[in-house]
């Protein structure tokens, strides 16, 4: 596996866990509501235009791959979608790019 393929790899497990310690231990402090996780998105400005600014990005991404995806027939290249949305663009990301650099 070349060197890149190894730092996508490591990103989008990076980009898995890191955020996720987070949102645990959000809901561990205020209880597994997902509308009050919302609703803290949305506490000020700065979050929400952090959460619209992620959003568009993902958005952004999920059409991206699915052009690419239809293009190069790279069906295991979709997984990206739902580790975008569950996860964040953090995972979403360099997993796509990880699973489009793979040797034909």
């Amino acid at each position: 596996m070349s060197p890149l393929r190894l730092t996508y790899l490591a990103l989008a497990i990076w980009g898995s866990i890191h955020p996720m310690y987070y949102f645990i231990s959000w809901f561990n402090e205020n209880g597994y509501d997902l509308m009050a996780m919302v609703d803290a998105w949305h506490v000020n400005a700065a979050t929400s235009g952090l959460v619209w600014d992620l959003t568009i990005a993902a958005v952004a991404l999920t059409v991206f791959i699915i052009s690419e995806t239809l293009v190069r027939r790279n069906w295991i290249a979709l997984i990206a979608i739902p580790a975008t949305f569950c996860i964040g663009v953090s995972c979403g990301l360099p997993l796509y790019l990880f699973l489009r650099s793979r040797p034909v």
